[in-house]
């Protein structure tokens, strides 16, 4: 087929968002200027010029504290009264003005005794609370005040001044950084966004406070960028569009969850698998499939029981002993690879499933798709030698690089390496084991040039492992997946294979799932194609609209030779009785990609009206069409 035609089909609708790649999110990939400390010194600055129009309107508000978080600011304040949307109106409106009268930030150093005096006469109770925190501990945060055993402990060396910055009339107990003056500020690069309640210091026994939230950015467009993905997400919000679409649903007489998939979502699952089938075949894995069940001695085995036992279901009593639910895949397939021995010359295994499991999650953090009870893993086991382990974990990543820019079109991803915490009592105590595989994964993500960045804490217990974090075409970011190479496993499990020497070696695994779960995955893809997806995994890729009962007959017989040229279109006639009008709406409302117009001009030329998403592409013949989106279809666009 001519790249001219083809191409004139599938590319015709236009995005209505400001880009159409997922790298517009606002975040270090976006920008190659986007400069860390200068966007956090102005958001520090807009909270102190937030704090300066708060006491202007309340002369006696009480100051909490105004930290940098994500996007923005917030400051919390002691209020006479609650604050109202005209208040917000108001206190951004003389943020701007203040922005705009060029005041400096100057920074004054004041012995402890000093600022305590200076917040008193000011009548600010929360700031002394402050002062007094860093003079006794060096922080004035609280959790790291209490530690893990909630006991105060001072600091070993501290020191013996605290700053106060002075913003016009406005003066703060602050460590900085702000910019030099507010003239670095655009005025219109920041929005107060709302107020909610949090009590001081985060302790219900304290006073409730009012935060104020405010979003802020280098520039206007930035902002207008972000508010845009706000709204943006609002409407591809997975859970709104899972019930418009009809994709999957939830039922309390399940269990809170435990998602129920319709047909429509089930066919973007099996369309799924089935090519994440075929590209594992190419790519060297064997499937196999285990139960859903299994007795507690397995999980005993595999170190799972007590590391794991608060995210499993309870065990099930039955004649022969405990079982459980299955909450993860590899220890099932560990005893595949034990069913038989192995050789040098087998190895690497690579063993792949669709895996249900079950895990328990508290009722108040289950979220849609997002997190449930009940999800089945694009799983992988793959067994090699220590030697092939590096070259191994590489080909994984690529196969993630593979998914997601080739077929799904993601490219604003990275990779995390999670490494273990300070509490070593979380992790299996074996000191060479973590070092040679902390070594073996950096090497594998350094070659693989993909961006990656390192956090300890959150590693498995039985080593380390690096998480996929995609970001969609509005900047929401998920953990795709999670990979993770296991030295343990060889020692629980008795994994060995036998070299030329006939002697019997330790194996490396490697857990990988490039999808993640259907369930997550499927909630990032309806977000981040609003719902319209790829031809090839639309629940309906075409539907056939007459416009009136006498091309009814022509609507049918087109569909009968659709399907009679290609067998697996997903192709229906709409023959009700209504307009056309609302027949194109509700077919637009569903997201199909192509509507086939049948009117009495195209029933008389034997032709088809062709619409994609909203665009008309004119008059094409049945063939021709057939052609097109067969090759659409293949290609995977």
């Amino acid at each position: 087929m001519p790249a001219k035609k083809s191409s004139k089909l599938s590319s015709k609708f236009p995005s209505k968002s400001p880009s159409n790649s997922s790298s517009n999110s606002l975040s270090k990939s976006s920008s190659k200027k986007f400069n860390p400390e200068k966007l956090h010194n102005l958001r520090h600055s807009l909270a102190h010029l937030l704090a300066s129009a708060v006491v202007e309107m309340f002369p006696k508000a009480q100051l909490g504290v105004g930290p940098v978080i994500e996007n923005g600011f917030y400051y919390d304040f002691l209020l006479p009264r609650a604050l109202t949307p005209q208040d917000l109106q108001k206190l951004e409106k003389r943020m701007r003005e203040l922005a705009r009268q060029k005041l400096e930030f100057k920074r004054e150093e004041m012995s402890f005794d000093n600022a305590k005096k200076y917040f008193q006469q000011k009548n600010q109770s929360f700031k002394v609370e402050l002062v007094n925190d860093i003079q006794k501990y060096g922080t004035t945060v609280f959790k790291d005040i209490l530690g893990e055993s909630a006991s105060a402990k001072p600091a070993a060396n501290v020191t013996q001044t605290v700053s106060i910055y002075h913003t016009g009339k406005f003066s703060d107990l602050c460590r900085g950084g702000h910019v030099k003056n507010t003239s670095e500020i655009a005025p219109d690069s920041f929005k107060l966004e709302k107020v909610s309640g949090a009590y001081w210091r985060g302790d219900q026994k304290n006073p409730q406070m009012q935060r104020i939230y405010g979003l802020a950015f280098e520039s206007k467009k930035e902002l207008e960028q972000y508010l845009f993905q706000i709204e943006e997400a609002k409407k591809r919000d997975h859970r709104v569009l899972g019930e418009k679409l009809q994709l999957f649903t939830f039922a309390e007489e399940v269990g809170p969850g435990l998602p129920l998939w319709l047909p429509k979502g089930t066919i973007i699952r099996d369309e799924i698998e089935k090519y994440a089938k075929q590209i594992e075949k190419e790519w060297g894995y064997q499937r196999i499939s285990t139960p859903h069940i299994a007795k507690e001695e397995l999980y005993k085995m595999s170190g799972h029981i007590p590391y794991y036992a608060d995210s499993m279901y309870p065990p099930m009593k039955l004649d022969d002993g405990n079982y459980y639910l299955k909450a993860m895949n590899c220890p099932h397939t560990h005893m595949i690879y034990r069913a038989q021995k192995h050789s040098y010359r087998d190895l690497p295994l690579r063993f792949a499933e669709y895996g249900t499991v079950y895990r328990y999650e508290l009722s108040g953090t289950l979220t849609g798709l997002l997190r449930v009870r009940g999800f089945t893993q694009n799983d992988a086991h793959i067994y090699c030698t220590e030697e092939q382990a590096e070259e191994e974990f590489l080909k994984v990543m690529k196969l993630h690089e593979f998914w997601y820019k080739k077929v799904f079109g993601i490219k604003d991803f990275y990779m995390r390496l999670s490494l273990p915490a300070p509490d070593k009592t979380k992790y299996v105590d074996i000191p060479a084991g973590w070092k040679k595989s902390v070594e073996i994964v950096r090497r594998a993500m350094k070659r693989s040039k993909l961006p990656y960045t390192e956090a300890e804490g959150e590693a498995a217990f039985y080593g380390p492992k690096v998480d996929f974090q995609i970001k969609s075409i509005v900047g929401k970011e998920e953990t795709a997946s999670t990979n993770q190479l296991d030295f343990l496993a060889t020692e629980r499990f008795d994994l060995t294979y036998t070299d030329k020497d006939g002697q019997a070696k330790p194996l490396f695994v490697i857990h990988r799932a490039p999808l993640g779960s259907h369930e997550r995955f499927i909630a990032f893809l309806i977000e981040h194609y609003g719902g319209a997806f790829p031809l090839w995994l639309s629940p309906v890729q075409a539907v056939i609209l007459p416009i009136s009962k006498k091309q009814n007959k022509y609507a049918k017989a087109v569909e009968k030779e659709l399907k009679e040229i290609l067998p697996a279109l997903r192709v229906e006639s709409d023959i009700r009785d209504e307009s056309i009008g609302k027949k194109i709406r509700e077919a637009e409302m569903q997201k199909i990609p192509y509507m086939i117009v049948l009117g009495e001009k195209e029933a008389k030329a034997k032709k088809l009206a062709l619409r994609r998403r909203g665009t008309d592409l004119g008059a094409w013949g049945l063939k021709k069409f057939a052609a097109e989106i067969d090759e659409e279809i293949k290609k995977r666009k």
